[in-house]
């Protein structure tokens, strides 16, 4: 008896929570170099950068979200932009019997952590061929920026649910 089920799958009650990763896609990008090719040939110190990211959700069909993150770049050296780039790089996933509780957490940390690489080595890859050394972000605290935007909203009263997270960094390189 056990040889015939052997190898058989075992029956996945069709309650469980999954979630499922069904697309990804570039909304849009975009990138400046205004001082090309002058800003390509310019030698100089290191320049500064500054990085911001974003999340957005849409709930696009009963258990169907588009999770977006929006990563911004800008790159200067003293006064002068070297670079701007702009990326909204998205997943769509399927959720299935995610306790309500549990929702808006898979949507604004585990979503964008797994689409998170995919999308830092997009702006890498645009950067490098604008002339520049690939632009490698940093790896993301997703749940801190999670936590951070909780925070503001229990301060303000009649606060909306949370729909979005956002962080910014300032980094000399």
């Amino acid at each position: 008896m056990a040889d015939e089920n052997q190898g058989a799958a075992a029956p996945q009650p069709s309650n469980l929570p999954s979630m499922n990763l069904v697309g990804q896609y570039i909304r849009d990008l975009s990138f400046e170099n205004p001082g090309a090719p002058g800003s390509i040939m310019a030698g100089g110190g290191n320049p500064a950068f500054n990085v911001s990211i974003s999340v957005g959700v849409k709930k696009q069909a009963d258990d169907v979200y588009a999770v977006e993150l929006t990563l911004n770049a800008k790159a200067n050296r003293e006064t002068t932009i070297l670079f701007n780039v702009e990326l909204v790089y998205g997943g769509v996933f399927r959720l299935r019997n995610v306790p309500e509780a549990q929702l808006s957490q898979l949507l604004m940390i585990e979503c964008p952590r797994l689409i998170f690489p995919f999308a830092r080595q997009v702006l890498a890859s645009v950067t490098q061929q604008g002339g520049f050394p690939p632009l490698m972000m940093e790896p993301v605290d997703f749940a801190a920026i999670y936590r951070q935007n909780l925070a503001q909203l229990a301060a303000k009263q009649g606060a909306a649910p949370l729909t979005a997270a956002s962080a910014e960094t300032d980094k000399p390189n």
